[in-house]
């Protein structure tokens, strides 16, 4: 379906061509067409679907209908909060470019940059602002923020902002926001934290649930290597060196980890910048573009890079560990396979990871394929594998044998037995009974 038929204006249709969208992806042709009757929405939807445009391209539209001119003082009237300033800035670019074709204007705010510049941007007035919620508030407490005008709010990856543990915050926003508006609401998947969440935020919503994960499973080959922990570094070293891997992004659970991990490849030769919410934002930045640009090798990051990062050709997704939460594995391995390309996700586990496995694919409703890497297998599984062609093993298992058949003859005696002792005293009662 292409997006005049969903009712956007030239100008929109216009631009989003030039950015090389031909075809409505399915949440945007069940979210556009709402979102343009001004209906509240709640949709959940898995990474890389794109939303943003699904939410973007009709409040652009909408905004437009009343004309602006260039003397007049603008107020902010849509608001769209996000969990992460990479997600922030991703957002911010994509409504600029979504509307270049009409006189808005739009800013994005977050933390770990300079507060000045975003005061002075916000003092020259914009039509659409996209924040995350503790920079936006420090925004509100100096009087650079008015909220009364907004029509229209987001709130995208409303499940990580919860996550993320933003609960006051949103409270303290939404009491600030006109209870006339219309709200959009994303999120991954439907849970308690969400439906508290949309009870605060939407009143009755038009639910949308778009499940692609059978989609996902076709545009990523899902690989997971069992190896012990201690191998996992050089591993990772092998496996990307070996195969000659450019632009690979390799996510670990914690922040040392992807310093520990980033300087072992380092060390190994590989080019590698690390990712993670101690880096100061223009260092963030800077890994961001130069990982882009190809100009490095590895990236190492932490979950902040699982959402607001889109690489349209990024190949390969390696966990070095496994998340702790099972819905962050598929904003992991939804960097790659994105825009209709295939990507590979490769997953390092040892046996401690087992039961986040298990979790994993509860979630995705079906199993990943497990394989063992030539000399990186696990020790457990080698003794196992090497004892089946020892002679030792022999032995061992020709005891086995015997010492099973033997407890199942054992067994078949004493229940033969039990059961003649029960006939006796059966047959004891009835001559009693006579």
């Amino acid at each position: 379906m292409s997006f005049e038929t969903l009712g956007l204006t030239p100008e929109i249709c216009t631009a989003v061509n030039e950015l090389g969208y031909t075809k409505a992806t399915p949440v945007q042709k069940k979210v556009i067409p709402l979102v343009l009757d001004g209906k509240d929405i709640m949709a959940t939807a898995q990474t890389g679907t794109g939303k943003t445009a699904a939410y973007a391209l009709p409040i652009l539209q909408l905004l437009s209908k009343k004309e602006i001119k260039e003397k007049t003082i603008r107020v902010i009237r849509s608001l769209v909060l996000v969990p992460t300033r990479e997600l922030a800035a991703q957002v911010g670019k994509s409504i600029e470019a979504y509307g270049k074709n009409y006189n808005l204007k739009s800013c994005a705010v977050y933390g770990g940059v300079k507060f000045t510049p975003q005061t002075k941007k916000l003092e020259r007035g914009i039509d659409i602002l996209v924040a995350t919620p503790g920079r936006l508030l420090e925004h509100i407490k100096q009087d650079n923020v008015d909220l009364s005008h907004v029509e229209i709010v987001v709130f995208d990856e409303s499940d990580r902002i919860l996550d993320m543990g933003f609960w006051e915050e949103i409270v303290t926003l939404s009491n600030m926001l006109p209870k006339k508006r219309q709200t959009l609401l994303f999120s991954v998947e439907h849970n308690k934290s969400l439906k508290r969440f949309s009870e605060l935020t939407v009143i009755k919503p038009v639910k949308i649930d778009i499940n692609n994960q059978g989609d996902l499973a076709k545009k990523v080959r899902q690989t997971i290597y069992v190896c012990d922990e201690n191998k996992k570094s050089a591993l990772l070293s092998y496996m990307i060196g070996s195969r000659n891997w450019h632009q690979v992004l390799v996510f670990t659970k914690t922040k040392k980890s992807a310093d520990e991990v980033g300087a072992y490849l380092e060390d190994s030769g590989l080019k590698t910048l690390i990712l993670h919410g101690d880096k100061a934002h223009s260092k963030r930045t800077k890994a961001l573009k130069d990982f882009k640009a190809g100009t490095i090798r590895v990236l190492v990051a932490t979950d902040i890079a699982s959402r607001g990062l889109d690489i349209e050709e990024l190949p390969h997704v390696i966990n070095y560990e496994l998340p702790g939460d099972a819905e962050d594995y598929i904003h992991r391995i939804g960097r790659t396979g994105r825009a209709g390309n295939e990507g590979e996700a490769i997953s390092l586990v040892c046996k401690e990871e087992k039961s986040v496995l298990k979790d994993i694919e509860r979630l995705l409703k079906y199993g990943l394929k497990v394989e063992f890497f030539e000399g990186f297998e696990p020790k457990d599984w080698v003794e196992k594998e090497a004892r089946k062609h020892t002679l030792r093993g022999k032995i061992e298992r020709s005891q086995e044998k015997r010492s099973k058949t033997a407890n199942n003859v054992a067994g078949m005696r004493k229940k033969k037995a039990n059961d003649r002792n029960a006939q006796k005293k059966a047959t004891l009662r009835k001559r009693k009974k006579k």
